[in-house]
C-alpha cells in the first residue's frame, strides 16, 4: 500500500496503518521521530526534526529523501531491540545530523547498502562510545557502521557507495566516515565483525573540535575501525580535516585494497594524511599528499602490515612534521614525486603522547623495515637543525632519482644505521651540515 503524505498528522497515521510505501510531498516539520515498520520505504522530500529523526528497524528503504535533524542528534538511526536488521537501504539521502547504524543490544546481524548519502553537517563530539585503541579514544563519525557486539558469531556485512560528508568552508565536527566492529582496549579486532565489500567516498570535510594540546582523543576523514574487514575502499573525491589530531585516512582494521584518487589535505596540528595501524595489502595514494599543521605526517606505518604502498608525492610543512615514518616491517614503498618538509621542531602527537621532536622527511624507525623504497623524485629538508633521511631500522634497498637535499644550517641528509643499503649511488647534498652520517 503506497501512500503520500505533506503533514506531520498525515505522516504518523500512514505509518500507523501500515501503508508500506510512503512518499513525502514537499516539506514536512513539527514531527516526532518516527518508526519505519519492518518492510516500510520512505521516499521523496524533506522531513525536518526537533530532535532524533527517523529510526529503522528490518528491511527499510530511504530513499531520494532529505532527513534534518539537529546537528549534534542523529537523522538517521536503527532499533537495536530487533534480533536482525534484514537489508536496510540507503539510496540518495541527504540529512543534516549523524546516520548511526548499530550491531548492539539485541542486533545479531543484518545487511546495510547505501548508494548516494550526502551528510551536510552533524556534531557528534557528545558521543560517549568510542572506541579505544594505541593509546586513545576515536571519534564517531558523521556516517556511522559499527558492530558493538563482543560476540565473534554475530556479523554484519555492508556495501557503502558514493558517501560525502560536510562541504569547503563547512566541515562536520568528528570523523567523516567511520566503519568499524568490535575491538579491544588495545584496538585488536576481538568480536563481532563488520564485512564491507567496498566503501567509497567523494568529498569529505571534517574539523573533530579536539582542544589543542589534547592526546589521547583523535578523528578520521575516512576511518576504518578494528574489526572492519573491508576488501576495498576508493576515496574517489578529496578528503580533507582541519581540526587538531585530525587523521585523514586511518585504518585500525583490515583493507584489501586503499585506492585515493583525489588530494588528501590536513591542515590542523598533529595530523596525518594516512596513518596504518592495522592490515592492509596495497595502499595506492594517486594524488598529493598534503600536511600544513605541528606534528603532522605525511604517511605514518604505526603498527600492523603493509604488504606495498605507492605515492603520488608528500608534502609537510609545520614543525616537528614528518613526511614518510615507517615503524613496522612493509614490502615496497614508491613514491613518484618528491618527499619534502619544511618544517623545524615541534610538538607531534605519538601514541597519546605529546613529544617535542625535529621535522624529518624519512623516516625508518626501529623496528620498521622496508624492503625496497623507489622515490622518484627529492627527498628535501630546508630548516636548520634537521635531518632528511634517517634510518635507524633496515631497508633492504633505497633508490632516490632526485637526490636526498638538506638545505638547512646544522642539517644532515642521511643519518644511516646499520641496516642502511648501500647508498653510494645517491646524489646526496648537505649545505651546511654533514650529506652522510654513520649512526
Amino acid at each position: 500500500m503506497t501512500s503520500t503524505v505533506t503533514s506531520a498528522p498525515e505522516l504518523a497515521e500512514a505509518i500507523a496503518g501500515g501503508a508500506s510505501d510512503i512518499s513525502v510531498e514537499g516539506t514536512i516539520s513539527g514531527s516526532p521521530m518516527i518508526t519505519l515498520p519492518p518492510g516500510t520505504t520512505l521516499r521523496s522530500g524533506t522531513l525536518e526534526f526537533g530532535a532524533r529523526g527517523v529510526r529503522l528497524t528490518r528491511d527499510n528503504v530511504l530513499e531520494d529523501v532529505t532527513i534534518l535533524a539537529p546537528e549534534h542528534e542523529a537523522a538517521i538511526l536503527n532499533d537495536t531491540s530487533v534480533e536482525n536488521f534484514g537489508t536496510l537501504r540507503l539510496h540518495n539521502v541527504r540529512t543534516r545530523g549523524q546516520v548511526l547504524l548499530l550491531a548492539a543490544d539485541a542486533v545479531r546481524g543484518g545487511d546495510i547498502r547505501i548508494d548516494g548519502l550526502h551528510v551536510q553537517a552533524a556534531d557528534v563530539r557528545g558521543r560517549v562510545m568510542r572506541p579505544h585503541g594505541f593509546g586513545v579514544d576515536a571519534l564517531q563519525g558523521g556516517l556511522t557502521v559499527w558492530n558493538r557486539q563482543a560476540d565473534p558469531a554475530v556479523v554484519v556485512t555492508a556495501e557503502i557507495l558514493r558517501v560525502s560528508i560536510g562541504g569547503s568552508g563547512a566541515p562536520i565536527r568528528g570523523s567523516g566516515v567511520f566503519v568499524g566492529g568490535h575491538g579491544d582496549w588495545n584496538g585488536k579486532a576481538d568480536g563481532g565483525a563488520l564485512k564491507v565489500s567496498q566503501l567509497t567516498t567523494g568529498e569529505v570535510h571534517t574539523d573533530g573540535g579536539i582542544p589543542a594540546g589534547t592526546p589521547d582523543l583523535i578523528s578520521g576523514g575516512v576511518f576504518v575501525i578494528s574489526g572492519a574487514f573491508v576488501d576495498q575502499v576508493l576515496n574517489e573525491g578529496p578528503v580533507t580535516t582541519y581540526g587538531q589530531n585530525d587523521m585523514v585516512l586511518d585504518n585500525w582494521g583490515a583493507v584489501t585494497t586503499w585506492t585515493a584518487q583525489a588530494p588528501v589535505v590536513s591542515h590542523g596540528p598533529s595530523g596525518i594524511g594516512f596513518v596504518n595501524f592495522g592490515d592492509i595489502e596495497m595502499l595506492d595514494v594517486r594524488a598529493p599528499i598534503q600536511t600544513h599543521g605541528k606534528g603532522a605526517r605525511g604517511f605514518n606505518l604505526y603498527n600492523g602490515s603493509l604488504a606495498s604502498a605507492r605515492f603520488a608525492e608528500i608534502t609537510t610543512t609545520g614543525d616537528g612534521s614528518v613526511g614518510i615514518q615507517v615503524s613496522k616491517p612493509m614490502g615496497r614503498l614508491e613514491v613518484r614525486g618528491d618527499v619534502t618538509t619544511s618544517g623545524g621542531e615541534g610538538l607531534r602527537l605519538v601514541k597519546g603522547v605529546q613529544m617535542v621532536l625535529k621535522a624529518i622527511a624519512l623516516s625508518v624507525k626501529a623496528g620498521g623495515r622496508v624492503e625496497q623504497i623507489e622515490i622518484g623524485g627529492a627527498v628535501a629538508t630546508t630548516r636548520d637543525d634537521v635531518v632528511s633521511v634517517e634510518i635507524e631500522g633496515d631497508v633492504a634497498a633505497l633508490a632516490v632519482a632526485g637526490g636526498i637535499r638538506a638545505s638547512g644550517h646544522h642539517s644532515d641528509a642521511i643519518h644511516a644505521g646499520a641496516g642502511a643499503p648501500d647508498l653510494s649511488g645517491i646524489e646526496t647534498t648537505a649545505e651546511n651540515g654533514t650529506p652522510l652520517l654513520r649512526i
